[in-house]
């Protein structure tokens, strides 16, 4: 995570709910094979490596690698482990030791884009060969770029950077993020994840021509008339509880039609490996609830990160939209096209629906966040930041969504979902099963007619623990770990009165939730959204272990932009092209 537990203030997140999918924004997946020390090339020289560690482990493997000889450089949070230099012929030391998940090389790349040569009309990563692979620019033609619905966007925050400007482009809903007590970084995107799905889904820079069909130059998302509805929930290292993600979703719900918001969409590109049944588990039940009342919930099917390949919580209640990642190995035909190896597969329970562009997609940066600092090849220049994962699959997903109902406003989550799935584009190279009905094809699924369609799948009660919907995601503070059936400021989980009140649609009072108080109770100045009103924040008073967490405001700005975090501190150019999906990132597969 770029700095040690106590330059932390012992505030760690052993694995975070947005984790799951954020690893997609590194694809740094755990499926790419362990380093091996056998060539006698190995023996007298050291090497750099990636250890990822597995939940609860500890110092332990930090204790191995030194007791090894080696030397820890730097934790990567987003990964739950840490680059260490060890003496070659001491690696296999550490594969399959207790608390190790796995050991990858950490080597050197140098990507197009720092050579000055990215050419948005030739990448297949650029946005305008995402959205020409998915047909979004004949809906353009078309005068359909997804104005009058909004889309919610839970994540980390959203920054405003070129793209993300325009007007009514960004309503800031609540912060429910640790970091809504600094003014200075409230609502904004410290980590870096929030800012490249926003762009994905409906960013649209100032440059941008008025034939936007044409334009192949400046960046143009999705659905670039939407208005993104930013609640933030995660902090500058992609830090949140289960609980914090189940308020965001019900606040959603119950302010979806404020001041003319009209929010349809709903962007969850995260999730965590919760072993509940989604008939009870807290988070599914909350996202099957927004289903019902009209919005479209599109969620991350997950990365492999956890070890498995089943599809996330909440992307397994049958109801929602999972997603799953495209590759389109380098290439703008789809014949070629694969299913990463890191996107869920899921298992005979629940698969991905479909599939949308998800690998070395580029997307807007977020300069000195998080992300940033830690990775600069992932840099396109100044204003680009390339990443991989479900999570951008699931952005392009909620975009070509929004699309769909401006056309047709009257369409139920259920007809978009069919709409959608229906006129996916087989990939007839790509595994079967993983792909669900395919590569999303949001022109067919526009010329399509409208289906007569309603899913009859057993509906969840939300009655299960948030313990269980937490599944091995867990924050730790002070040398307590947040467990059991509390929310984040150590009140009782309420679940049982939860349930009613969100079938109700008052789960929320004011600015209160689960009997406490997460954010101040309405939009602040002229109280339209739409005009740059946002939801009001509050200062948070509960005691016991929360206060000890966060009322020291752990994430400071400078602690995330400041020096800490200098390229020199991060090696610099070094980077991993084991996590990056092998040569797919090599200058030579991404040459022009």
């Amino acid at each position: 995570m770029g700095q040690d537990s106590s330059d932390r203030r012992n505030f760690v997140s052993l694995r975070t709910v947005l984790i799951a999918a954020t690893t997609a924004l590194l694809a740094l997946s755990s499926t790419f094979g362990v380093v091996t020390a056998s060539s006698s090339r190995s023996a007298g020289r050291t090497i750099s490596v990636i250890v990822e560690e597995l939940p609860g482990s500890g110092r332990e493997p930090e204790d191995l690698v030194e007791s090894l000889g080696g030397e820890i450089q730097r934790h990567i949070g987003i990964i739950h482990g840490f680059v260490a230099d060890i003496p070659g012929e001491r690696v296999e030391g550490l594969e399959g030791a207790s608390g190790i998940h796995s050991v990858t090389p950490d080597r050197e790349i140098e990507l197009q884009s720092h050579n000055g040569t990215y050419d948005p009309q030739t990448d297949p990563g650029s946005i305008y060969n995402t959205t020409q692979t998915i047909g979004a620019r004949r809906l353009w033609s078309q005068a359909i770029k997804g104005s009058g619905v909004g889309v919610a966007l839970i994540d980390s925050g959203v920054v405003p950077v070129d793209g993300l400007t325009g007007p009514g482009k960004i309503v800031n809903g609540p912060d429910l993020s640790f970091e809504s007590q600094a003014a200075n970084l409230r609502y904004l995107d410290s980590f870096g994840h929030g800012t490249h799905m926003a762009g994905l889904i409906a960013g649209r820079e100032q440059a941008a021509s008025t034939d936007l069909t044409s334009d192949a130059h400046n960046f143009i998302g999705v659905a670039p008339n939407a208005t993104l509805v930013n609640v933030k929930v995660a902090d500058a290292h992609g830090t949140t509880d289960v609980s914090q993600v189940i308020a965001a979703i019900d606040w959603v719900v119950q302010h979806r039609n404020d001041k003319d918001l009209n929010i349809r969409v709903l962007n969850l590109s995260f999730g965590t490996d919760g072993i509940g049944d989604y008939e009870v588990d807290p988070l599914a039940h909350a996202a099957e609830v927004a289903w019902r009342r009209g919005i479209v919930v599109v969620v991350a099917a997950g990365n492999t990160g956890f070890g498995n390949p089943k599809v996330n919580n909440p992307a397994y209640d049958p109801y929602v939209l999972a997603v799953g990642a495209d590759d389109t190995k380098g290439t703008v035909k789809i014949n070629d096209d694969r299913i990463p190896k890191w996107s869920a597969p899921g298992d005979s329970t629940r698969r991905p629906d479909l599939v949308a562009p998800g690998q070395s997609l580029a997307s807007l940066r977020d300069p000195n966040s998080y992300l940033d600092q830690s990775f600069p090849t992932a840099r396109i220049g100044e204003r680009y930041f390339r990443g991989s994962g479900t999570s951008q699959a699931a952005a392009v997903v909620s975009g070509a969504a929004a699309l769909l109902l401006q056309d047709r406003p009257g369409l139920t989550p259920d007809q978009v979902k069919r709409l959608l799935t229906s006129t996916a584009t087989r990939l007839t190279n790509a595994d079967p099963a993983a792909q669900g009905a395919g590569l999303l094809n949001v022109d067919a699924a526009k010329r399509a007619s409208t289906p007569a369609t309603k899913q009859t799948h057993k509906e969840s009660t939300g009655l299960g623990t948030l313990e269980l919907s937490r599944g091995s995601t867990h924050l730790s503070a002070g040398g307590v770990t947040l467990k059991g059936e509390l929310d984040i400021f150590a009140w009782p989980w309420l679940g049982a009165s939860w349930a009613v009140d969100i079938e109700r649609g008052g789960s929320w009072d004011g600015g209160d939730w689960n009997g406490g108080t997460w954010s101040g109770g309405t939009w602040s100045g002229t109280g339209d959204p739409l005009s740059g009103a946002a939801w009001e924040a509050v200062s948070w008073i509960r005691p016991d272990w929360s206060a000890i967490a966060w009322s020291l405001n752990p994430w400071p700005d400078k602690e995330w932009t400041g020096n800490r975090w200098t390229d020199g501190d991060w090696k610099g150019n070094r980077w991993t092209g084991e996590a990056w999906s092998g040569n797919t990132w090599s200058t030579s597969n991404w040459g022009g």
